[in-house]
């Protein structure tokens, strides 16, 4: 009985839900506290975002460069690969100045 509630919690642990009632909630995965500006992150730092793989940071990086730079959140649309889902769950988390 021992080891099945060592392994309960251990699976707990890892899923990011608190094995100890009432300590609180798992945190998201995509953390709407970043706050990348898409004009000037790497593609390091655009990986960090949800969706994003280093293919989409590099179009996002070459789309930017092709536009003089994003005006709005919104242009970051005008990158192959990233439409409004994608746009949704990020918008929280980037910014142009």
């Amino acid at each position: 009985m021992r080891k099945v509630l060592t392994v309960l919690v251990v699976l707990l642990l890892l899923s990011g839900v608190s094995p100890v009632f009432g300590a609180g909630k798992a945190k998201p995965s995509s953390s709407p506290s970043i706050s990348i500006n898409i004009n000037t992150a790497t593609v390091a730092q655009l990986t960090k975002l949800p969706g994003i793989g280093p293919k989409k940071a590099k179009r996002i990086i070459e789309t930017r460069k092709k536009l003089g730079g994003f005006k709005r959140i919104e242009d970051i649309m005008k990158v192959k690969g990233i439409g409004e889902r994608t746009f949704q769950r990020i918008k929280r988390m980037i910014r142009v100045k």
